[in-house]
């Protein structure tokens, strides 16, 4: 008798759990048994005791089921799958939409992949919306670096000013570790610098602009982002100063300071010399005075000896 009263209280007891969890999830079950969304009472009560928002999963999982997607498999988006993304933080509507544009688009989208680039704090779904619309990124961004135009300068020494359209979409299979928009204007913009400045004449940049796009785009400036170059385009492109001339005379006239600065030296050279002959003139004249003075003591010394009279008599006696 016993034993049937503890059975009686187990059955009681299970009837008392279910009618609380068909009470407390009963819509959201139906929800999903009405979709075949395969998501059972057991996981919904589960979802409660590990703060999960089953509402929530139960709509992706309802979205995934209807968009035809894989729900079973154990690769495919299990309901455990979903609660696992949640509790990592991840945007589980984001992750589910993506995934189903993107098999509307014809993309391979896994569930893994697109979770990974939700945690990698990457908008999966601006990344498909990207993939199946491209987008135009300006080469320079005014937002970014505060100028609304590259200069470059020609070999002629022109300077051209131009502003690039760049066309990207996203590249889902480096989308996670693949660098940005910021390495994509800035790789642009180098290589249309440089592509410029090898030209020989800024006329030639304004004759065939799309010379200089074709030659960046053959670059593969896109490696090792999270896009894909589709096409490069010269927007705008204006002649500015010409700053090979300027440097020119610039030059020339650095050369005729440096020519004064010359001639000045020669000069204040020349004029040192001058002072230099001046000053021994005066010091031979004054060695000359002092020997015209040393002539008449030599006379009068000759005479006081008498050897002046003895050779006037010696050329007499001659």
């Amino acid at each position: 008798m016993i034993a049937w009263w503890v059975v009686i209280g187990l059955l009681g007891l299970v009837a008392l759990f279910v009618a609380v969890a068909f009470f407390a999830f009963g819509t959201q079950w139906i929800q999903a048994f009405a979709a075949s969304a395969k998501v059972s009472m057991f996981s919904l009560v589960g979802m409660y005791f590990r703060q999960v928002k089953a509402p929530m999963i139960v709509h992706a999982k309802i979205m995934a089921a209807q968009a035809g997607l894989d729900i079973t498999s154990r690769n495919g988006i299990l309901t455990q799958r979903l609660e696992a993304h949640y509790l990592a933080g991840g945007n589980v509507m984001n992750v589910i939409q993506a995934i189903i544009a993107a098999q509307r688009a014809g993309i391979d989208l896994d569930f893994d992949r697109a979770a990974a680039i939700d945690l990698a704090g990457r908008d999966v779904q601006d990344a498909v919306r990207t993939s199946v619309h491209p987008k135009v990124i300006d080469c320079p961004d005014p937002r970014r670096s505060g100028k609304a135009t590259l200069s470059a300068i020609a070999k002629d020494g022109v300077e051209l000013r131009v502003r690039t359209r760049v066309t990207v979409r996203t590249n889902l299979e480096q989308l996670i570790g693949g660098a940005t928009e910021e390495t994509i204007i800035a790789r642009v913009g180098e290589s249309i610098i440089s592509s410029i400045g090898s030209s020989e004449s800024h006329q030639t940049v304004l004759e065939n602009p799309d010379m200089i796009s074709r030659t960046v785009l053959r670059r593969g400036l896109d490696a090792q982002t999270a896009f894909q170059i589709v096409s490069i385009d010269i927007a705008d492109i204006d002649v500015g100063d010409n700053i090979g001339a300027r440097l020119r005379a610039d030059q020339a006239e650095a050369d005729v300071r440096v020519a004064r600065a010359l001639a000045e030296s020669r000069r204040a050279e020349a004029i040192a010399t001058e002072q230099e002959n001046r000053a021994s003139v005066s010091s031979n004249r004054a060695a000359l005075v002092l020997a015209e003075a040393e002539v008449p003591r030599a006379m009068a010394l000759a005479f006081r000896k008498g050897n002046l009279g003895l050779i006037n008599n010696g050329k007499h006696g001659e």
